[in-house]
């Protein structure tokens, strides 16, 4: 759904700013696809002729959220998904950034692709795209790409996937260049060898359940090496994934030590355990895989102290010919751009976060990191808005999903709030109705 842009007022809503700390209620005038203000009593003192008057009724008004890792298929893999249908999904979902992968065919790994990616996106989508360059030549792990060029052609970040870089002579000369150009180096932790032919979590249920188990020292002892790495040549780094609570204790090390190391964690490692599997549903076959309970509760206490400071969906369609196969088969991955702020919203009405943590993990910090202007309600920054009813119950039903691919781990999930309105660039672009 896309609306013209007349001035909006979102009043009488509640206002959810991490970027000024700010929880209350309050009203937000939207006009010429930015913010003009957004305090209380906006409505009381008058608005400009024609404005769009929405009464949020107290339902809460954020800053639009940013995913920081997520799979779209082009080019290359259009029928898992496109930049058209991940934005109809992200809008659904309250994304109104979205922060594309580089494992595509060809890899995003020259300037010609980013411009590519630029765009396709610009002319098919309906929220920002933003994408991430390989790190790489062609994913590869051998040869860095040229992060100078790539960075002035558009990417926001440099990563290889889900792939790592295992040389730490290639890590080194990456962090050392890219810190030049004050680039971001964002990178997937896990030991392909100690991985070996795993497919969930190491441990009690693996063995019950006849399944390899990948072992938490896989993510463990690559982002040991990088931690070593960053502090030898002073580059910024970003953990793609972290699962488990050994990875936790060194990156508290790493901040303690005044390293400039940031992480992120997936909603579905935040929300779910290795037990959720239950009978080998490869719905949930990930990667990193879902690890235990105890490790969930690490992650959460994590992102509450700002430990760990990004939540990102980590969207990764996959067709029905490559999930629905015996657990070991599956092909690892799930979509997440609609569920991710759904099943955050668990974890609120859980206790274990509150508002501000959420929407700064999901909003405010990944624009900070990436140095992209969104992630705050402050006055001139780009009027990219979600309205969320956080009281309203709703079932997953994957058919309704907007994704090309249906491979969600939330599959008839009872969740309570959903997005209400999503606005981009001070648009409409989608009302739950």
């Amino acid at each position: 759904m896309l609306t013209d842009r007349r001035p909006i007022l979102l009043a009488n809503a509640r206002l959810i700013d991490p970027s000024r700390d700010h929880d209350g209620i309050g009203d937000v005038l939207i006009a010429d696809g930015t913010i003009r203000e957004a305090r209380r009593g906006i409505g009381a003192a008058g608005v400009p002729e024609g404005t769009d008057i929405i009464n949020c009724a107290g339902k809460i008004v954020a800053p639009g959220l940013i995913d920081m890792r997520a799979f779209v298929g082009e080019p290359g893999a259009g029928h898992r998904e496109t930049f058209a249908s991940a934005s109809q999904a992200a809008a659904a979902g309250g994304i109104t950034t979205i922060i594309c992968q580089p494992d595509t065919s060809p890899a995003i790994d020259n300037s010609a692709t980013v411009d590519f990616v630029l765009r396709r996106a610009r002319d098919t989508a309906i929220v920002n795209i933003h994408p991430m360059a390989a790190l790489t030549k062609d994913l590869a792990g051998h040869e860095m790409t040229e992060i100078g060029l790539l960075k002035a052609a558009g990417a926001v970040a440099f990563t290889d996937g889900v792939r790592s870089v295992m040389d730490a002579q290639v890590m080194r000369r990456a962090l050392t260049y890219a810190r030049d150009f004050d680039a971001l180096i964002v990178h997937h932790t896990e030991d392909p060898n100690l991985v070996g032919e795993g497919v969930m979590n190491e441990g009690e249920l693996a063995s019950r359940l006849g399944l390899i188990g990948v072992p938490n020292i896989a993510e463990a002892v690559v982002l040991e090496r990088d931690m070593r790495l960053v502090a030898l040549t002073g580059g910024r780094y970003h953990a793609a994934s972290i699962t488990c609570v050994e990875s936790i204790d060194i990156l508290r090390r790493a901040r303690d030590a005044g390293l400039r190391v940031t992480a992120s964690v997936s909603i579905n490692h935040l929300t779910l355990n290795e037990n959720d599997i239950g009978p080998y549903r490869s719905f949930l076959k990930l990667s990193p895989p879902l690890r235990s309970e105890d490790d969930r509760r690490a992650l959460v206490a994590a992102v509450a102290s700002g430990l760990i400071d990004v939540i990102m969906s980590d969207h990764n369609p996959q067709d029905v010919e490559v999930k629905r196969l015996p657990f070991a088969e599956a092909a690892a991955g799930a979509i997440g751009l609609e569920t991710m702020l759904p099943a955050g919203l668990r974890l609120i009405h859980a206790g274990e976060l509150d508002y501000l943590t959420l929407i700064r993990a999901m909003s405010t910090k990944p624009a900070e990191l990436l140095g992209l202007p969104g992630g705050t309600l402050r006055a001139g920054s780009p009027a990219d808005i979600i309205v969320i009813d956080a009281d309203v119950p709703w079932v997953v039903d994957p058919n309704e999903l907007k994704s090309k691919c249906k491979n969600t781990p939330f599959d008839a999930a009872k969740f309570t709030g959903r997005v209400a309105r999503t606005i981009v660039a001070g648009r409409t672009v989608y009302e739950h109705v």
